[in-house]
């Protein structure tokens, strides 16, 4: 099959979260199982100044201007090309000072708010993406489009490409139902699409614009990135309020879970740790805990069990469950490292707590990516209290890391951890209900109890974490499998 995928983000070259790993490791995952890939994003200035860190070659394509139609007017989109490192995947940026030169992808950081003309700068993604496939004489037999950035790609694809593309299908992945991409509903002129699309089962939600929407219904195929997920959210719980479309669409929807890079994530290669470590030798892990206090100011303390956590500050993650508890929490001999940037009630509270413990709680308020790593590789355990989690994925590094997850029962969070209390001699963490802060604490004291009592019990669950394989080869095949479910997908072997 050639698949041509659509995002708004794809790593290394731009990432605010999930979605750009997903975009920088299925691509190649697809590649390694014998099929052309081809992928699009938008040229943020985080395009360029991370190919210039790194070293990315990125460089104008053959036939790299692109005319898009912008309601009354004409962009251009200039291509760029560049590859995933280590693959033969070629991705083409869209370039466009005027949409994409910009601080911060979708939120301008002076103001921590989103950009106001976010709907037209990804209308033009969306069908500069369309019209690039066909400049550059693309046949494509999947059109992938992920999240609301990339979501009027099935639209285009069903009501003003057909033709252009005929015998393709289209597969939409929602990453996070919670991000619909909800605009002002004049905005529809400038998709150049009829208005008559503009309805309540098509492209109207409560009279505004959404993007998201547009790919939920247009899309021949709809994924998510869990199996719990994608039950979940035909619920009104966690649907936020599209419920209705996921249960009509259930025949045509699949959970996949993410997978990981291990060539990225994985102790024995990670070249961001001060030593490395394996299943065979995991003497390396203590030398990464010491650094990991060091680099926190916190006691160097072997004995005291090291809890990571890594995230957005925000009412999902469950954060405030943990503050609600914290003399409980603290009472108990520990260290807690978090790592993360988001709201300022958040970040008030935290740092209350890193004075009231100052030897015991630790708060870096950013992102950095050798942080994350160092965290993954040098806590004892990684708690995710998060209330909803469509996947997540450090959950997924810290069993590599031998790092023991304690993680709320949501989403792809129960999918993937086997708790203590469920799975006995089999289990790789500690599993309780979200939303509660009892229940979290009633897990973490389970955990410390085996930490500090049953050493022996507590190396099977390490040694079980870091056998499991959740690699991106076997998500892939999951997406092979349900691409070719749909009738009229052929695997065509284009060179």
């Amino acid at each position: 099959m050639h698949i041509v995928m659509v995002g708004s983000e794809v790593a290394p070259f731009s990432k605010t979260g999930g979605l750009g790993d997903v975009m920088g490791a299925l691509p190649i995952a697809f590649e390694k199982a014998g099929h052309k890939v081809t992928v699009f994003s938008p040229l943020h200035r985080e395009v360029r100044e991370n190919a210039e860190q790194s070293k990315l070659d990125v460089e104008p394509a053959d036939n790299d201007l692109v005319s898009v139609p912008v309601g009354d007017t004409e962009e251009k989109a200039r291509l760029v090309k560049g590859f995933l490192p280590g693959s033969g995947v070629p991705v083409f940026f869209l370039e466009n000072d005027y949409y994409f030169d910009r601080s911060g992808l979708y939120v301008d950081p002076k103001t921590g708010e989103d950009y106001p003309d976010n709907s037209e700068r990804y209308i033009f993604f969306c069908r500069g993406a369309m019209l690039a496939c066909l400049q550059l004489g693309l046949q494509v037999d999947v059109l992938h489009a992920h999240d609301w950035q990339a979501g009027l790609v099935p639209t285009y694809h069903k009501h003003m490409y057909a033709d252009d593309f005929a015998g393709a299908i289209s597969a939409f992945t929602v990453h996070n139902v919670a991000f619909q991409g909800l605009f002002w509903h004049q905005d529809m002129n400038l998709t150049g699409l009829p208005w008559e699309l503009f309805n309540w089962r098509q492209l109207e939600f409560f009279g505004n614009l959404s993007l998201l929407k547009a790919g939920l219904v247009n899309a021949d195929l709809l994924t998510t990135v869990s199996k719990q997920y994608a039950q979940e959210i035909q619920t009104e719980d966690f649907g936020m309020n599209l419920e209705g479309i996921f249960r009509e669409r259930n025949k045509d929807l699949r959970g996949i879970v993410n997978g990981v890079d291990y060539s990225l994530w994985n102790p024995e290669v990670d070249g961001m740790i001060p030593a490395k470590f394996s299943p065979q030798d995991l003497s390396g892990k203590a030398i990464c805990k010491k650094e990991l206090q060091e680099q926190f100011n916190l006691p160097r303390r072997q004995d005291a069990p090291l809890i990571g956590m890594i995230g957005r500050l925000v009412h999902q993650k469950g954060y405030d469950l943990v503050l609600e508890e914290i003399e409980r929490i603290m009472d108990r001999n520990l260290q807690i490292v978090l790592l993360g940037k988001g709201e300022q009630r958040y970040r008030e509270l935290l740092g209350e707590a890193t004075r009231r413990y100052p030897d015991k709680f630790a708060v870096k308020l950013d992102f950095d990516e050798q942080c994350a790593h160092l965290i993954e590789a040098g806590a004892d355990m990684f708690l995710m209290p998060s209330r909803f989690e469509p996947c997540g994925l450090n959950q997924l590094y810290s069993m590599k890391y031998a790092t023991i997850p304690l993680v709320a029962a949501t989403g792809g969070l129960v999918d993937t951890v086997r708790g203590h209390r469920e799975h006995g001699k089999n289990a790789t963490g500690f599993v309780f209900q979200p939303d509660s802060a009892e229940e979290l604490v009633n897990a973490l004291r389970m955990a410390l109890d085996i930490y500090s009592q049953r050493p022996g019990r507590w190396r099977e669950i390490m040694l079980n974490a870091m056998n499991e394989d959740w690699s991106w080869d076997r998500s892939a095949g999951e997406y092979l499998d349900f691409f070719r479910e749909k009738p009229g997908v052929v695997e065509s072997n284009r060179q």
